[in-house]
């Protein structure tokens, strides 16, 4: 067998480089959140005596957006994997007429630009007395985490082996234990690679939150960095703060389910 070409410190260097300017957006967030009030522009690219009350400031002014934030994406992935799981299973396992069609339909719902989405929502949401309501936001957001955790769940179910669903059912299981005791343990990858994505999706949403709230009652952290900004321009250290205590949920969650992400997304392409 050959031996891949050893590449060396040049392709090294030059991955180290492309990181660092991907990365320089990042830093320089957390470089200016940690500078005195004022423009950005004037502090140093280290900040030699770090100042704090940004961090202050912005979870006096934005706590409750955060909390918000984390209602709406728990309830989002709850919502989401109770509806995907059953449904993925049922895809994956049952003699179902139309199961393309069906798939076909799921994948069609993901081009719908959102936009279009959040101005039919308005107009129902109106109607049923949803507007600036937790429950509005998480259904919302549900609409693109449902049809994502079926299509990974689904791939992933497809390579659980039949003879141990088989012999489950032979010791006496019925389908329904079946699938809660077999099944969603040996989903756990994809389980959870479809509970991180749909989290991301509604923590970062900023366009049904924009549309479907109204007043500061609920309001999620992505539109109040939205009002933020043009409020607090002569504090950017506290709109830079805000910007890294919303990013970093996102960040942690990756960092720490990345090999069940890893699993979860490739397990379904291989039998």
């Amino acid at each position: 067998m050959k031996r891949a070409p050893n590449r060396g410190w040049p392709s090294t260097i030059v991955g180290i480089i492309l990181l660092a300017l991907m990365l320089l957006p990042v830093y320089w967030m957390v470089n200016a959140s940690l500078q005195p009030t004022g423009n950005t522009l004037g502090g140093g690219w280290f900040p030699a005596h770090p100042d704090f009350s940004g961090y202050a400031t912005a979870l006096r002014d934005q706590g409750r957006n955060f909390v918000t934030s984390l209602v709406v994406a728990l309830g989002s992935v709850t919502l989401s994997l109770g509806l995907a799981a059953p449904a993925a299973y049922a895809l994956a396992r049952f003699p179902i007429r139309g199961t393309r069609l069906v798939l076909l339909g799921i994948l069609m719902t993901q081009m719908v630009p959102s936009i279009v989405v959040a101005n039919a929502l308005y107009s129902a949401y109106d109607d049923l007395g949803l507007l600036n309501s937790y429950l509005g936001l998480i259904l919302a957001d549900s609409t693109a985490g449902v049809p994502f955790a079926i299509i990974i769940m689904r791939s992933f179910m497809q390579s659980i082996p039949r003879e141990i669903i088989e012999a489950a059912r032979v010791d006496g299981a019925g389908r329904l234990r079946v699938f809660r005791a077999v099944v969603l343990p040996m989903s756990a990858n994809a389980l959870i690679t479809a509970a991180l994505f749909t989290f991301l999706f509604a923590w970062s949403d900023l366009l049904f939150a924009l549309t479907l709230t109204t007043t500061e009652t609920v309001r999620p952290v992505t539109v109040g960095i939205f009002q933020y900004i043009g409020a607090q321009t002569d504090q950017w250290n506290a709109v830079m703060a805000t910007a890294v205590l919303a990013s970093a949920p996102a960040a942690v969650l990756l960092v720490v389910a990345q090999r069940y992400v890893a699993a979860g997304a490739t397990s379904g392409s291989l039998k």
